[in-house]
């Protein structure tokens, strides 16, 4: 059970983190989680490119262990990174030391200020305990980004890419008729998504681009 568009009542409940932006400028921003997966994230790269859109890629750093080549390329093309776990944490289901050193480790290949919790499942105490243990362990990183804090980001439009009942086009749907000003787009450059992103992403693209929207990175 998953819902496309994030509730206003969880928004509400986590206030701190990041669900869009301003509503007010019609730019959006697509996003990708799990990766980086050889194939898969090279498809979304070359699909961004044909485009001219910049994104935000939310990674796994166990694949980035195993793929630092699509890594490379993942930054060598100019797109935003994030720090997904080291092995895809579920939050509500670890503890709190273990989950926030998963982020860690993680970080030392991201660098990153951008975070996200996969699964989307966080505990508060795990939000209220990350932000000063990250600016300690990673003071050289707070240095080189001067008034850049670290950013908790969710979404608030979820393609369902990794729902294997979902038809291609149901999660094409899901994202054009949930798309406003500000969205926060979410697939997954995996292999579980493939079928439904690889149907689904250019024809997103086209969509929007037509519609007059901007692509930025957060």
């Amino acid at each position: 059970m998953y819902l496309v568009k994030s509730p206003l009542l969880l928004k509400w409940f986590y206030p701190s983190l990041t669900w869009n932006k301003s509503r007010s400028e019609k730019i959006v921003y697509l996003t990708f989680d799990d990766g980086p997966i050889p194939n898969v994230t090279d498809f979304v790269l070359n699909t961004l490119k044909s485009f001219g859109v910049k994104a935000t890629f939310f990674c796994i750093g166990d694949n980035i262990n195993k793929h630092p080549v699509v890594f490379e390329r993942v930054k060598n093309d100019g797109h935003a990174i994030g720090n997904h776990t080291f092995n895809h944490l579920k939050g509500w289901k670890t503890d709190d030391e273990t989950y926030i050193q998963n982020i860690l480790k993680c970080q030392q290949l991201t660098q990153t200020n951008l975070f996200r919790p996969p699964y989307g499942r966080i505990k508060k105490s795990q939000i209220t305990k990350l932000k000063p243990v990250f600016n300690s362990q990673f003071s050289a990183l707070k240095a080189q980004t001067a008034n850049r804090q670290l950013q908790i980001v969710m979404w608030d439009v979820l393609s369902g890419d990794f729902d294997l009942k979902l038809s291609p086009e149901k999660c094409y749907q899901n994202v054009i008729k949930n798309t406003q000003n500000g969205s926060i787009i979410v697939f997954h450059d995996s292999l579980k998504a493939f079928d439904r992103l690889h149907y689904a992403l250019p024809k997103v693209l086209k969509y929007l681009s037509e519609k007059g929207y901007q692509f930025g990175t957060l």
